[in-house]
């Protein structure tokens, strides 16, 4: 699914960035993808993702810092061949890695788990419409 998505994204933005249409064209895709995005259960959305995205992030950069300090010590300890070095950074790695999961998990544990599931858009207010 997520490859789908990042294939429909990235022909969209070809597109648009490589378009033989020019400014015209693009202008009209801009002002269409403006009028979808200003729409209210976009932006609901949008400010669902955000909130997330805060409650999430809190307790990881800490975990991320200290994570990436050790894999730095680890790669400038003076003295050990290049094949120590690696060693001592995957084992950093391996831990600092531990560590934010952990405290991804930890988050998780407080805000409840995953985001909610959202509604579908516009469901309450759209009719399938009859064929003629």
């Amino acid at each position: 699914m997520k490859g789908k998505i990042g294939l429909v994204i990235g022909l969209g933005a070809g597109y648009v960035l490589g378009s033989r249409a020019g400014r015209e064209r693009y202008q009209q895709i801009k002002t269409q993808w403006l009028k979808v995005w200003n729409l209210d259960p976009v932006q609901e959305q949008v400010s669902r993702v955000q909130d997330f995205a805060k409650s999430q992030a809190a307790a990881v950069p800490g975990a991320v810092w200290t994570g990436a300090v050790k894999v730095a010590k680890a790669v400038s300890k003076s003295g050990t061949t290049p094949g120590e070095k690696l060693d001592g950074a995957i084992d950093a790695t391996k831990d600092a890695a531990e560590k934010v999961a952990d405290a991804k998990d930890s988050n998780d544990a407080k805000s409840g788990g995953t985001m909610p599931p959202a509604k579908p858009v516009g469901s309450d207010s759209v009719t399938p419409k009859k064929k003629a």
